[in-house]
């Protein structure tokens, strides 16, 4: 079978913390894979915020929307842990950017990585509903992120 890999940066400018709760364990007794993309979507909330922006910036006209997502499952989260979620952003186009995701936590003094992932963003004017280009103010705070890292 063939398997997804996603090559993360070697930086990341940002990450934060984010507790599992009970509603994120499935009836397999860890975090689900849709928990993990709900903590993914905030991690890019936070993230987009840091950098400045909305992903629905209706007074800038320049929103964002999500055209893919890939995940590669490491290991197991449960009820309890706290994960540390990275997030970089990369790939750049003339219409979007690719963020990528690092998610671990801390259990018996060891960093266990949970999953990797990328998501494909792609610049969106929602008052028109059409694709726009990325704005270079966008590019280059995303950009600086990355380098304060």
């Amino acid at each position: 079978m063939a398997r997804i890999k996603i090559d993360l940066p070697e930086k990341f400018g940002f990450s934060t913390t984010i507790p599992i709760r009970i509603q994120d364990v499935n009836y397999g007794g860890h975090v689900g894979n849709d928990a993990i993309l709900s903590i993914m979507h905030e991690a890019r909330m936070q993230f987009i915020q840091r950098a400045g922006y909305k992903e629905l910036d209706h007074e800038a006209g320049t929103g964002l929307i999500m055209a893919d997502v890939a995940v590669a499952y490491k290991g197991e989260g449960f009820h309890g842990d706290i994960f540390t979620v990275e997030v970089a952003a990369g790939e750049y186009s003339p219409f979007g950017f690719e963020l990528f995701y690092h998610l671990t936590t801390q259990r018996n003094s060891q960093t266990i990585t949970i999953a990797t992932a990328k998501t494909g963003m792609v610049c969106f004017d929602y008052n028109a509903r059409k694709v726009m280009k990325l704005p270079a103010e966008m590019k280059a705070a995303m950009e600086s992120m990355v380098s304060q890292g």
